[in-house]
């Protein structure tokens, strides 16, 4: 059981740019911090509840006024180049060049501008044309026009150089209500469309560090970690309920004699935290040498052979249903999709290769657009498509000529099922058919 008491009073003050500027992005800063009290008890990760208690104050002051006539976008993008590659490469795999692009090939997704060049992580909407965008050194930006134009927001008074460390990876809304979390471990909500943010304070206990947070309803949230802890809240944070009972370490040494491959070698750590939409949840060993999966009532994480000797590069669910099946992609291109119905209690899943050429390219992820249409992209901007379901793909050539890679994509079946596909150096894609 763990349990944080904490007093925290935060104080924001923001400008927004001149209606006439569209260069500028909100950054968050405080002006002032002053913590009463910080208590912080025993805690045992894993162990129902997990209950963090705690009084925060935010408020948030919106008003107009011009802009710096320093840039600090572009100041951003002059420095710090380096350090984005890093960070990109230790967020996704690294992949090669492309292979040569079919002459016959299809051009679904167009090219979106945007007025930073930084690496995205995550996009999401909370209507048809509202949302927001977030990603490398700060990046986080709006639109009110489905997606048509972005407009980058900044919270003034945070100098370029601290703005840098903040790496904002997750976004997630739902019914107007939102939540962004970021590295150096940052957790923020807002109850009124982003108008203002409240930050959410974590225990340093925490068994691992947060990876994924998703709106759930009203003041209600899922966060997992990278120990594989998932938390629920229904109190907008200040109080997280664990969901998981075992640790991962115990599970393997309690499995590890029935033959799960490279359970010995676990470090501790999961990567690439995949959820459906029934609340499912699948994860990969960071050595990507076997699998887990979760679902809502179980005590504890069920590892998987990957069943083949390559390394898993990416995971996720056929049609973001764990019934439906669930998709994996190794070193070297390959792309395996298991049948639906397929069992994931048992140590083993019974995966079907696709006929994908990437020739040896790596892929980083996979979407289901439909029971028939799906996309899959990797290095180099490289993306696939397939309209049987994921058994055969096709090249695509949207972004072949566009240097960097792809990381993600994403359909949002609730808002007429658009797509966006999100790369390096501010690469931002529209699927438009």
């Amino acid at each position: 059981e763990l349990h944080c008491t904490c007093s925290l009073s935060i104080t924001f003050s923001v400008k927004t740019a001149a209606t006439t500027t569209k260069t500028r992005r909100m950054k968050f800063f405080s002006l002032a911090v002053s913590v009463a009290t910080l208590s912080v008890g025993s805690c045992t990760a894993f162990v129902t509840p997990f209950g963090t208690t705690l009084k925060t104050s935010t408020s948030l002051h919106m008003s107009s006024g011009p802009t710096s006539s320093s840039d600090r976008r572009s100041f951003v993008s002059k420095t710090g180049t380096t350090a984005a590659a890093a960070a990109a490469a230790a967020t996704f795999p690294v992949v090669a060049e492309p292979a040569p692009a079919d002459a016959a090939a299809s051009k679904m997704w167009k090219q979106v501008a945007l007025p930073f060049a930084e690496t995205l992580y995550d996009i999401n909407f909370d209507s048809p044309t509202h949302g927001y965008l977030v990603g490398a050194r700060g990046t986080f930006a709006e639109t009110s026009d489905g997606g048509a134009t972005w407009e980058p927001r900044s919270f003034s008074n945070l100098d370029a150089e601290e703005e840098v460390t903040y790496r904002f990876q997750v976004v997630s809304f739902k019914d107007g209500e939102g939540w962004v979390l970021g590295k150096p471990t940052l957790l923020l909500h807002t109850k009124d469309d982003g108008k203002s943010w409240e930050r959410i304070p974590l225990s340093p206990k925490l068994p691992g560090e947060p990876v994924t947070i998703l709106a759930t309803g009203p003041s209600m949230a899922e966060m997992t970690t990278s120990s594989g802890a998932v938390y629920t809240t229904e109190n907008a944070g200040r109080n997280w309920k664990a969901q998981v009972k075992e640790t991962i370490d115990a599970t393997l040494n309690r499995i590890s004699s029935s033959g799960v491959s490279g359970a010995s070698y676990y470090s501790g750590s999961i990567i690439n935290q995949k959820r459906d939409d029934n609340g499912s949840w699948l994860a990969v060993s960071s050595r990507g040498n076997f699998f887990l999966t979760w679902e809502p009532g179980q005590d504890f994480w069920i590892p998987h052979n990957r069943g083949t000797p390559r390394r898993i590069q990416s995971m996720g669910f056929v049609e973001d249903d764990i019934k439906k099946g669930v998709w994996m992609t190794l070193n070297g291109g390959k792309l395996l999709v298991s049948p639906p119905g397929t069992s994931l209690t048992e140590e083993t899943t019974d995966f079907k290769e696709a006929d994908i050429k990437t020739g040896g390219y790596g892929i980083t992820d996979v979407a289901w657009r439909s029971n028939n249409e799906v996309w899959a992209v990797g290095g180099s901007n490289t993306m696939y498509v397939s309209f049987d379901g994921g058994k055969t793909f096709s090249f695509d050539k949207s972004a072949n000529s566009i240097p960097g890679n792809l990381y993600n994509v994403r359909f949002f079946k609730e808002f007429g099922n658009a797509g966006w596909a999100l790369g390096s150096n501010g690469l931002l894609l529209k699927y438009v058919g």
